[in-house]
């Protein structure tokens, strides 16, 4: 972190940055005073000056090391479960993980109206991955920053879906999935779908194409950002929070109180922004798959 004791400012803006691998141009000086060399460097990033000095190909290190990480606790789990399930009545963890199991599945029953194996094993995968990685806004956040401070890691940022990398990431994976199916069904129906509605007439089709292709990529904007906004929220009120804590002894009881509340109130955030990405995500393909 910046200094010994750093500020509120440098508080907040060290927790929001993220561990950043990239290429520094060459010239670029860094924060500790060397000069990058001509061709330039691919190097950690010590800084958001130097994470923005490495432009569109650097990579967040940590969000995808944490995403990958969460995504393979995920199928490691399901997949114990599943080897463990027999006739019997079900207890445990195997009751948890069957309870949610009918649930995403009485959710695509209800919402799906097509003929599709992929959409409910896609919908439960989003459903899991995408509350594990909420989860990780409830550890307190200094606790894994500061653990791998003492390995030389400065920066991490735990919570993946506060990065929008992540989320317009999966969002996009979503859209390329409603293109897929919305050509594979409707074939020239889609591009009928486009160009003649909501006028179904050759004048305006401009006006048709240009609504419609509007309303199409809004889809994966509005998925990835709303999930997004809303963690990195929540974050950033944990981060106000915490930094309470050293404002002095007065503040030990009210911050303590604030962390308390606020955790209780954000596992019900958490669930339903989970929920809300897996239903966008049923309803956008269900879209899909209407051949009118």
């Amino acid at each position: 972190m910046a200094g010994e004791n750093p500020t509120i400012s440098e508080y907040i803006i060290h927790h929001l940055t993220n561990l950043t691998y990239g290429k520094l141009p060459g010239g670029f000086e860094r924060e500790d005073g060397s000069i990058i060399a001509d061709g330039g460097a691919w190097v950690m990033a010590h800084g958001g000056a130097e994470s923005s000095a490495m432009g569109f190909n650097a990579i967040h290190v940590d969000s995808m090391a944490w995403s990958i990480g969460l995504g393979l606790i995920f199928c490691w789990l399901f997949r114990s479960v599943a080897k463990k399930a027999e006739t019997g009545v079900p207890s445990g963890f195997l009751n948890l993980v069957e309870m949610v199991v009918e649930f995403v599945d009485s959710t695509v029953r209800d919402t799906f109206h097509g003929n599709n194996k992929l959409i409910a094993p896609l919908a439960l995968t989003v459903f899991v991955w995408v509350f594990l990685m909420n989860l990780m806004d409830l550890i307190p956040v200094d606790l894994i920053p500061t653990l791998l401070g003492f390995a030389g890691v400065h920066f991490q940022k735990i919570v993946p879906s506060t990065d929008p990398n992540i989320t317009l990431g999966m969002a996009v994976g979503v859209f390329i999935l409603m293109l897929y199916y919305s050509i594979k069904v409707k074939g020239f129906g889609f591009v009928k779908e486009l160009t003649m509605n909501p006028f179904n007439h050759w004048m305006f089709i401009p006006v048709n194409l240009f609504m419609e292709v509007v309303g199409l990529l809004a889809k994966p904007f509005s998925l990835g950002l709303r999930l997004f906004g809303n963690l990195y929220a929540g974050e950033m009120i944990f981060i106000l929070i915490a930094a309470l804590f050293s404002a002095g002894w007065i503040w030990l009881i009210p911050a303590g109180l604030l962390q308390l509340g606020w955790s209780i109130f954000h596992i019900l955030v958490i669930v339903l922004q989970a929920f809300i990405f897996m239903v966008l995500t049923i309803v956008y393909l269900s879209m899909a798959h209407e051949d009118h």
